[in-house]
């Protein structure tokens, strides 16, 4: 029987295909922090001084069905029609 592999803090990034946008990310990835998944998306930047850097974003990945997980579930706002007057 094949061993599983634990992907505990652990993450990927791979190069972008841009297309016609300039704004796509460079790279885009996942990454596993204690148990939660999270996509990345990576900017390669040059700062004022000429340096270059990678600006990175992470937010929470969406389980596979396309569900959002807790996070990201609208918050349900109950409705009283009843008129005060």
């Amino acid at each position: 029987m094949a061993e599983q592999y634990d992907n505990t803090n652990r993450g990927a990034l791979f190069d972008n295909d841009k297309g016609d946008n300039p704004k796509r990310p460079d790279m885009t990835g996942s990454l596993n922090i204690e148990g939660t998944d999270y996509r990345l998306s990576v900017w390669k930047r040059e700062a004022k001084s000429g340096r270059t850097f990678l600006s990175i974003s992470a937010e929470v990945a969406q389980k596979q069905n396309g569900a959002a997980g807790p996070a990201q579930q609208p918050q349900q706002q109950s409705l009283n029609d009843e008129i005060p007057f």
